[in-house]
Parts: C-alpha cells; sequence; structure tokens
C-alpha cells in the first residue's frame, strides 16, 4: 500500500484561501475610503485617530493638495493602510460619528421639549424644575407666554428661539 498523497494524522492540514482580484480592489478601495474619512477630518478630530507618524504626515499632506495631487495622495494613503492595523482607526473613526450623531439627538430631544412646554405650559414647567431646580421658573413661564402670543398673532418667532436656548443652557451643561 502506498501512502503518497496521504497525509500522516499529526499532521495538520492547511487551508488554501483564495482571494479574487476584484475582491482584492474592493478591499484597497474600502481602505482608500478609510483614509478619506481621516483626510476630510478637522485637525483636532484627526488628533483623536491613532495614526502612526507616516500615516499622519500623508494625512495632512492631503488635505493641503488640491486636484489630482490629492487623488494621488488617497492613493498612496490607501498604500500606506494596508501596512497597518485598520481596526483601531475604524473604530475612532466610528466613535467621532457617532458623537456627531449624539449631539444631534440631543438637540432633536430639546426641540421636542420646546414644543410640549409651549403646548402643556406650567405642568412642563414643573417637570422641568424637578430635573433641575437651579432653573428659573418665572423666565419660562413668561417666554411661554411670549412664544403663544407671537405664534397667535403671526409674529416672528423670537422667544420660541429663546426658549430653545434656555433649554439647551440647562440641559447640555450636565
Amino acid at each position: 500500500m502506498s501512502r503518497k498523497n496521504q497525509k500522516a494524522p499529526w499532521e495538520p492540514e492547511e487551508e488554501i484561501i483564495w482571494v479574487s482580484k476584484s475582491e482584492m480592489k474592493r478591499d484597497m478601495e474600502a481602505l482608500q475610503k478609510l483614509g478619506e474619512e481621516l483626510v476630510n477630518l478637522k485637525p483636532n478630530a484627526l488628533a483623536k485617530v491613532p495614526l502612526d507618524e507616516e500615516m499622519l504626515e500623508a494625512v495632512k499632506d492631503a488635505q493641503r493638495f488640491n486636484k489630482e495631487a490629492r487623488r494621488r495622495q488617497l492613493q498612496r494613503i490607501g498604500k500606506l493602510m494596508r501596512q497597518v492595523e485598520v481596526e483601531p482607526i475604524q473604530a475612532a473613526l466610528d466613535k467621532i460619528n457617532n458623537k456627531h450623531n449624539q449631539a444631534t439627538a440631543e438637540l432633536k430631544k430639546l426641540e421636542q421639549k420646546r414644543e410640549k412646554l409651549i403646548e402643556n405650559g406650567d405642568s412642563m414647567i414643573n417637570a422641568i424644575m424637578v430635573d433641575h431646580p437651579d432653573a428659573d421658573r418665572q423666565r419660562l413661564r413668561q417666554l411661554v407666554r411670549q412664544a403663544n402670543k407671537e405664534k397667535a398673532q403671526n409674529k416672528p418667532a423670537k422667544a420660541y428661539r429663546e426658549i430653545f436656548q434656555y433649554l439647551k443652557e440647562l440641559y447640555l451643561e450636565d
């Protein structure tokens, strides 16, 4: 009996994973898009992303360049991205983007509070006073009355905006 084609049971089998050329291109384009996201960041946000010296320099250069030079620099960044670990960079970008989304959601909640405040008046003012005992009850009542009056007379919504600013001071200072 010949055992030419059979492996010994103690030798681990190696699994060969074939990657198509188009899949490799998709991966490279994804890395380039990630690099483009880095280039579009503001300097204070870019400082929060864990980048090595060479990558950081390439990103800063791309931020200065225009048109064709920028396109070539983005390709270079994509090439550099293949040599670094992408997960921490992606996690930092997700965190930065999520902060923006959270801030937007908080502002929407404040807008809803303002609407309820104008509709419900004193009952909503009491709820706000429970959350923030240092809030100025008299100022809130005055602003609500002015907002209702402006709405009834079809005047510009000055008090409406002031209510939002006041709520923003109260809730976002925490």
